[in-house]
């Protein structure tokens, strides 16, 4: 058991760091979960794997402090998965427990139809013919496995520990300069952005506030003086806060973003009301930033994604495995005590991350990112990056979101594709291009556009690429069939 994490949490809830929430009410919660792990303990060897789906707040930080105090391996999961989703997970881990609200009959029913055909009267034998995975750790101690899709879709969970969590904590403090972190936290817990602001306020003994976005939605918002707290947002969240309460988004002392690249107007909207801005960069895989822009660079007019955080180091790489020097753009490597310890169930702890991002430092230290090199494109022999194409056409008005990809094509290698969003009704691509002609280079031009209503975005504004494709064909389709 982590006795001292236990004893810190006691101390955590005697300050009431919870507002909203009475910290003691949450503290009595925690020992009752632990009381039941030990007892299923007893008849356990191995660490028990515990998915974690609570959708209450309250229980949430009551199962996640639970289950690392027991030394357990837990999973966050996302309360809102749907059935292929949980099956996903379902082959990943072998669970001991599941603590979740509101599916369980969703549960239940997969699990039956997974033995309907092995005769099997319990639904739990369904795991019986796999082989538990126990990773060997220091100290016996708990694994935090923090569930990552990237753009395709497809669900991996990183492996992290306390050690890592704190570390990413101590170069936040460091590079902000400040001891004791408040947060009000409106990304849900599962996700590392919004565990990251639960993990910062415990260590920090800040204060945390945890409000649902949908209430601000609504027009709600939180009943506190916000001067001395961080919040952190995704662009489509910062989109819409602009729009409906900018003076509200300028009270926060940090404004952190993440989660997805920020386009040139939304920034420069930013800037317009004051907001205390820090663009950042950073994964599941790094246990959030790596990389922030202080707020006063970014009101002074720096566009980059900021420098290196302390506990991190970021080199830039060629295809000969190189390192570059400031100005040339390469890969983006990164080294840090936050990295994950690998992807469940392979171990793999003290790596260097070779990530798929292309940057480059300034003379001043501060990271450039200019794309993905899985998503480049290149047509015609030159290379496009959709980033540089998606601000463009997002610069022009006419779009409220659009997505760039390249499909194949026989004569170009890739064709520029653009699906996108217009502002208004009477928007046509034509318009679009006629705009882009002072912008980009003709051949970073997309050849292929697709009018949709949305774009298929997740709660943290990434795109899924495979739905994205699927809108494609679907589209391409149709226009076929018009000319037959």
């Amino acid at each position: 058991m982590n006795q001292q994490l236990w004893n810190d949490l006691i101390e955590q809830s005697k300050q009431d760091w919870l507002i909203g929430w009475e910290a003691q009410a949450i503290l009595n919660l925690t020992n009752q979960k632990i009381i039941q792990l030990k007892q299923l303990q007893t008849k356990k060897e191995l660490p028990l794997n515990i998915l974690l789906a609570e959708t209450n707040p309250r229980s949430f930080i009551a199962s996640f402090f639970a289950s690392i105090i027991t030394n357990n391996y837990i999973f966050l999961c996302n309360p809102d998965w749907q059935k292929s989703e949980w099956q996903q997970v379902f082959e990943l881990v072998d669970p001991d427990l599941i603590w979740i609200e509101n599916k369980i009959k969703l549960l239940h029913e997969w699990q039956k139809q997974s033995t309907k055909n092995q005769n099997l009267d319990n639904p739990k034998n369904i795991f019986q013919s796999k082989i538990k995975t126990s990773l060997s750790t220091p100290n016996n101690s708990s694994l935090i496995m923090i569930p990552t899709g990237g753009s395709s879709g497809k669900i991996r969970f990183a492996i992290h520990t306390w050690s890592t969590l704190t570390a990413s904590v101590q170069g936040f403090c460091q590079y902000f300069q400040i001891k004791t972190i408040n947060s009000c936290c409106l990304l849900p817990l599962y996700h590392v952005s919004g565990l990251m602001q639960l993990m910062r306020s415990f260590l920090t003994k800040g204060k945390l506030i945890i409000f649902p976005y949908q209430n601000l939605k609504q027009g709600k918002q939180p009943n506190i003086d916000l001067e001395e707290f961080f919040v952190s947002l995704v662009p489509t969240q910062l989109q819409f806060l602009l729009q409906s309460n900018p003076h509200w988004l300028a009270s926060f002392q940090t404004v952190l973003l993440g989660g997805a690249p920020a386009w040139q107007s939304l920034l420069d909207r930013a800037r317009k009301y004051r907001i205390a801005l820090a663009p950042s960069y950073g994964m599941t895989e790094t246990a959030s930033q790596i990389v922030t822009l202080q707020p006063k660079d970014f009101l002074a007019g720096n566009n980059s994604n900021g420098q290196v955080l302390p506990h991190a180091q970021v080199t830039i790489i060629d295809d000969n495995q190189q390192l570059l020097i400031n100005g040339k753009i390469g890969q983006i490597f990164i080294k840090s005590n936050s990295l994950s310890w690998g992807y469940y169930p392979q171990f793999n702890p003290n790596q260097i991350l070779n990530t798929d991002d292309l940057g480059w430092f300034d003379k001043q230290g501060y990271l450039h990112i200019i794309g993905r090199s899985s998503q480049k494109i290149i047509t015609g022999g030159e290379n496009v990056f959709p980033l540089e194409v998606e601000a463009a056409i997002l610069a022009t008005g006419l779009v409220k979101d659009v997505c760039v990809i390249g499909l194949p094509d026989c004569h170009w290698g890739q064709v520029v594709t653009a699906v996108y969003v217009p502002s208004k009704l009477d928007v046509s691509e034509k318009l679009i291009q006629q705009k882009l002609q002072q912008q980009l280079s003709k051949y970073k031009h997309p050849k292929l556009w697709f009018s949709v209503d949305c774009l298929p975005r997740n709660q943290q504004g990434k795109i899924n690429y495979q739905q994205i494709l699927e809108i494609v064909v679907i589209a391409d389709l149709a226009v076929q069939r018009k000319i037959m």
